[in-house]
């Protein structure tokens, strides 16, 4: 899909010399909708790993307790998903 959400074609030549068609859909970095996301830090990273405590500063979180708000994006997916455990997430409308 292009910017306008459009399947692209793409061309691949294989060993053999043959063109093989195959269609690849790229994703929107943002959210379909445009959504946000509010993110709670719930629960101390004490003995967690390093790179979790990273994650958790990364995403603008300085203290428990803290709320932020992201734009849905898979990149901040990605990020929430790997310290699930740690915070709440709900999806915000507009």
């Amino acid at each position: 899909m292009d910017e306008e959400g459009e399947m692209r074609e793409e061309r691949s030549v294989g060993a053999g010399g043959q063109g093989s068609k195959r269609v690849r859909e790229r994703r929107s970095t943002t959210a379909q909708k445009g959504g946000k996301l509010r993110i709670k830090w719930v629960k101390s990273s004490i003995g967690y790993s390093k790179r979790q405590k990273a994650t958790i500063k990364a995403l603008g979180l300085k203290r428990l307790g803290d709320v932020v708000e992201h734009n849905d994006t898979p990149v901040i997916r990605g990020m929430i998903y790997k310290v699930r455990h740690l915070v709440k997430v709900e999806k915000m409308e507009g």
